[in-house]
């Protein structure tokens, strides 16, 4: 095995994406301003970011290797064993390049401090250097990490797709999503709903957080923890479909079945629907814990 790799993941900045769609500074600050906005808060984010991505470029060893990767590059990066990956930007980001990683450890960087959680990007871009360091050293109790639970979907047809947050199931334009739900317990039911979400604890903290406290707020499981919760999104009692079956736990072993009870539901993880999966009429969803699990450091 050669030198390791460290991987810079991150995202266009707004100023770089309102330049690519107005060619020049003088447009994007006209757009900006009938909006109620200024140019000069949007290139001060700008800087932030690029100063916080200078800063990790020059923490990297002189004896490793570098790659960079966008967002929206992601499914098409070929990621490797040996990489050490370092996520610059929002929390969202690390949950988004979980899903093609394969137990590589992962450093969340924050480069606006205080604009985000810091749930995942949990250090600061001037940390990096002695991070990089202790890695290199590979001396593992200088390097602690955290293995946060994943949750994976899989397709009869062998197909699958994990999330580090959640996976949503539902129908591909929003519409009334038709399926059969199977519970671990064998309870079975027809559902006529808004599409479901199976969550991991780390997915607790978002989507799963807003829809457990309308329902009078569930006991969730921790990003460590074994266990998914699951929650059915306004399922329709009506003749034909029931609405009993609609939240529960999964912990490790069990799985939930969902089959296709109509054309094209979609099946995406964090919020990534570009990137995913479609079930025809008759197709089972199979959803459980994830046989890996996100190395953060």
């Amino acid at each position: 095995m050669g030198s390791p790799r460290l991987v810079i993941v991150h995202r266009r900045t707004e100023f770089a994406e309102l330049l690519d769609r107005h060619a020049t500074v003088g447009q994007a600050e006209f757009f900006l301003r009938t909006r109620g906005r200024r140019l000069q808060d949007v290139q001060e984010r700008h800087a932030f970011i690029m100063a916080a991505l200078d800063q990790v470029r020059a923490a990297v060893p002189a004896d490793w290797r570098r790659a960079e990767v966008e967002r929206t590059d992601l499914s098409r990066f070929m990621f490797t064993e040996d990489d050490v990956i370092a996520v610059v930007g929002q929390d969202g980001l690390v949950a988004n390049t979980a899903k093609y990683l394969s137990g590589q450890p992962v450093l969340g960087i924050d480069p606006e401090p205080g604009v985000n959680a810091g749930i995942l990007v949990r250090h600061s871009p001037a940390s990096t250097a002695a991070l990089l360091a202790r890695i290199a050293a590979a001396d593992p109790s200088a390097v602690s990490c955290q293995d946060l639970a994943m949750v994976t979907a899989r397709l009869d047809d062998g197909q699958e797709l994990s999330a580090l947050n959640e996976i949503f199931i539902g129908h591909s334009s929003h519409q009334s999503a038709r399926y059969q739900i199977t519970t671990p317990d064998g309870r079975l039911e027809s559902q006529s709903s808004s599409g479901l979400i199976v969550s991991t604890g780390t997915g607790a903290t978002g989507w799963c957080a807003s829809i457990s406290l309308e329902r009078g707020g569930r006991t969730l499981p921790k990003p460590t923890d074994p266990l998914l919760a699951w929650f059915v999104r306004e399922a329709w009692p009506s003749p034909a479909t029931g609405a009993s079956l609609t939240e529960g736990v999964l912990a490790a072993g069990e799985s939930l079945r969902i089959c296709a009870a109509s054309d094209q539901l979609v099946i995406f993880g964090d919020g990534m629907e570009s990137d995913r999966l479609t079930a025809s009429w008759g197709q089972e969803i199979t959803l459980q814990l994830g046989t890996r699990a996100l190395r953060l450091l």
